[in-house]
């Protein structure tokens, strides 16, 4: 079983909690997921760094990140944890391109 961080812009949060369901469920992953912000409330800078610092640790114990690419859209954030992740020598898997290998 591979274990991964799924990573995505947040106004994906909702396909991405699908996604990590799918992959546990039916691919045999076991998926490290972002928090998310469900209530949409305003945080510190405090806490957005812990946030940063959780993921990237996250991304540090998972053999690959997962990358919800909807639409072909990976931001600035998303970006610099592919590069954390390819620094840290994990595999890389776009979600663009890992459903069309299952399909």
């Amino acid at each position: 079983m591979k274990t991964v961080t799924i990573c995505g812009s947040m106004k994906f949060q909702k396909e991405m909690q699908k996604i990590a369901f799918d992959l546990e469920t039916g691919h045999n992953m076991s998926v490290l997921q972002c928090v998310y912000n469900i209530d949409n409330v305003d945080i510190s800078e405090i806490q957005r760094k812990a946030l940063a610092k959780a993921h990237r640790r996250k991304i540090e114990i998972s053999d690959a990140v997962y990358v919800v690419d909807m639409g072909g859209y990976i931001g600035n954030s998303v970006s610099e944890e592919i590069q954390f992740a390819r620094m840290k020598g994990k595999e890389i898997i776009l979600h663009s391109e890992y459903t069309l290998r299952i399909t």
